[in-house]
């Protein structure tokens, strides 16, 4: 065993920055309270590369004396407490004395500071820890910091960083967040040289949350106000029309501080769980005013998490304020014509358009093909030169799939039959059925299949099969890059957060090729011109929104194979639900399409298909084999 020894200051401080200096956010995060604390009334936030070059944080606070900038950049030096006992009653969001002593020591930083009462500012350089230059400069009151070269010194943490834009997408979230809690500060965030976001403090949250979340959110808030035992709830909570694919939306603030705590969660979701469909998450924007010694923020060093000391009470604040918010609202979503289907759509008639099974049933039989296949109608926006293609892949996959299976009078089931002179590939037939003799003994409770082959009872569940299908046939239309685009009259305009833009501009190619048309529409709007066509009938905007939600949680490495497997998991929604009752021409169709595919067993999700029970087994139950 090594001797044990005491380590060098600079090890401890790289190793005690790790705790509070993660990435770059952590030092907006950690600068921002600062600038909150000091009272400052505006507050600007600049970021190069994501934050990893450059983050300028300026405030017109109450800046830092001369006296006492050294002392500022040590550990555990704070001006926001004094003992122990002041941990229960904080006012302040920072308080460990721990901030500037992390950034200092993983970063080059510069400090340019002047108080009200001084005639001249200061200007301090500090980098990895060691000070290089104090000197006096003239500057306007109030502090800012410049934070370059992040992780200079720790190469290893520099290299987890992910790329720049994901990175600004967590201040983006940030900014935000302390936004909406401070709606008395007016916060500005500049990308790039580019302005971002800009509130303008006049202390009214939901202009905030225009500026934030744009027109289409904003419209669909109503307030939140509630009071019980000394506490209190206000804010606003979005109605479920508005509900999002993950919890981004979800703001919650005690005090004025933006945390991260299940109780809130659950009871927010809770409240909701009348009103939204499962896997939909609604938007909040929640302060919480509650006695600071029921609480502990002293928890992590990030100060995100909080524990209570009455959990339940907690739980029920936040429940009650949100249901009796919801309660009584009309919440029957407004549809307006032409906003949840193509333009091109309401041209034809329902049976000119038909839902997959049907496609069979309508369709004629291609010529020498020995096969059913549907005329689709292409509607006349869609964009392809090679429209004989087009038509080819809008069709049922019968018209270009092999035919598995013969369709037989139920009185020629079991008959002999010479087989067909043209062979089966094998990776085509469905191995639960190798013979091509099977019989649809009908559906139970409108959701399940009786298959009978031979001396097997096989049991179909239509929306997991109805899943499956779809899923691979987008997935094989995508992988074959046959897309297509299908205009929208009018366009769609949506309100993108920083978030969405980043994700937005790393993925816009793979969009694009998908058959996304979006161009800018001035400030944070963005016009969609065209989605891709035969979606199922998922609406272009939810099919746009969903996406984006869901890429915003992943890597932005701009792989599209993430966005392949998005669209065909959203294409799955279009699936036959349970309790829908199928014609037998229906599910003849859907068993076919079945067999097509290479595994069947399972749906994209992982739940089975199929099941099966031998005859031998059945006999076994009524006591026919002992």
């Amino acid at each position: 065993m090594a001797d044990i020894a005491l380590l060098d200051q600079d090890t401890i401080n790289q190793i005690a920055a790790g705790e509070v200096v993660e990435r770059p956010a952590s030092v907006v995060k950690e600068l921002l309270e600062n600038s909150i604390d000091a009272g400052a009334t505006a507050v600007t936030a600049e970021i190069k590369d994501g934050g990893i070059g450059l983050i300028r944080i300026t405030d017109n606070g109450s800046g830092i004396r001369q006296n006492q900038i050294r002392t500022a950049f040590l550990r555990h030096t704070t001006s926001k407490i004094r003992t122990a006992s002041d941990l229960t009653a904080l006012k302040s969001l920072g308080f460990r004395g721990e901030a500037l002593s992390s950034i200092c020591a993983v970063a080059r930083v510069e400090l340019i500071t002047k108080t009200r009462g001084e005639l001249s500012g200061s200007r301090y350089l500090i980098e990895g820890g060691e000070e290089r230059k104090l000197e006096e400069i003239g500057c306007p009151d109030g502090t800012t910091f410049l934070v370059r070269d992040l992780f200079f010194n720790i190469p290893a943490r520099l290299k987890f960083l992910k790329s720049p834009m994901t990175e600004a997408g967590y201040i983006h979230d940030l900014v935000e967040r302390l936004a909406v809690s401070h709606p008395d500060i007016a916060f500005t965030l500049i990308q790039n040289g580019r302005t971002l976001l800009h509130t303008s403090g006049n202390r009214n949250m939901k202009d905030v949350l225009y500026q934030i979340y744009g027109r289409d959110i904003t419209s669909q808030l109503v307030p939140v106000s509630y009071e019980e035992d000394g506490a209190s709830v206000s804010g606003y909570a979005g109605r479920p029309v508005i509900s999002r694919g993950n919890r981004n939306f979800e703001n919650y603030f005690i005090n004025g501080r933006y945390i991260k705590s299940p109780i809130l969660m659950r009871a927010i979701e809770d409240a909701y769980k009348p009103y939204t469909m499962t896997h939909k998450y609604p938007f909040t924007a929640l302060h919480l005013t509650i006695d600071t010694a029921a609480m502990d923020v002293n928890v992590h060093p990030t100060k995100l998490e909080v524990r209570f000391s009455d959990s339940e009470f907690i739980y029920r604040l936040t429940e009650r304020a949100v249901s009796r918010a919801l309660s009584g609202l009309n919440l029957i979503p407004a549809v307006k014509p032409g906003t949840d289907a193509p333009a091109a759509r309401p041209e034809y008639k329902k049976e000119d358009i038909p839902e997959p099974f049907e496609r069979k049933r309508l369709g004629q039989a291609a010529k020498g093909s020995g096969t059913s296949a549907m005329a689709f109608p292409l509607p006349a926006q869609a964009k392809d030169t090679e429209i004989g293609k087009v038509q080819e892949i809008l069709a049922q996959p019968a018209a270009y799939l092999p035919s598995i299976l013969r369709e037989k009078p139920e009185s020629e089931i079991h008959q002999k039959e010479t087989p067909s002179p043209v062979p089966v590939p094998v990776q085509e037939v469905l191995p639960f059925c190798e013979k091509p003799d099977y019989r649809i003994v009908g559906q139970i409770f409108s959701t399940y299949w009786l298959v009978e082959v031979d001396d097997e009872l096989y049991i179909i569940d239509q929306h997991a099969a109805h899943e499956k299908v779809l899923y691979e046939k987008t997935m094989k239309t995508l992988r074959e890059k046959e897309f297509l685009s299908q205009t929208l009259s009018p366009p769609i305009i949506l309100t993108l957060t920083p978030r969405e833009e980043g994700v937005l501009a790393v993925h816009k190619g793979s969009l694009e090729r998908l058959g996304f048309e979006i161009e800018p529409f001035g400030g944070r709007e963005y016009c969609v011109t065209a989605y891709p066509a035969d979606q199922f009938g998922i609406a272009g905007r939810d099919l746009l929104i969903e996406l984006l939600d869901s890429l915003a949680e992943e890597a932005l490495t701009g792989t599209a194979d993430i966005i392949l497997e998005k669209i065909a998991s959203l294409s799955c929604k279009a699936a036959v639900k349970g309790n829908h009752t199928l014609s037998g021409e229906e599910a003849k169709s859907l068993i076919r399409d079945l067999m097509t595919l290479e595994n069947p067993y399972h749906c994209p999700h992982g739940r089975p298909v199929l099941i099966s029970m031998s005859r031998h087994e059945i006999e076994r139950k009524f006591k026919r084999i002992v």
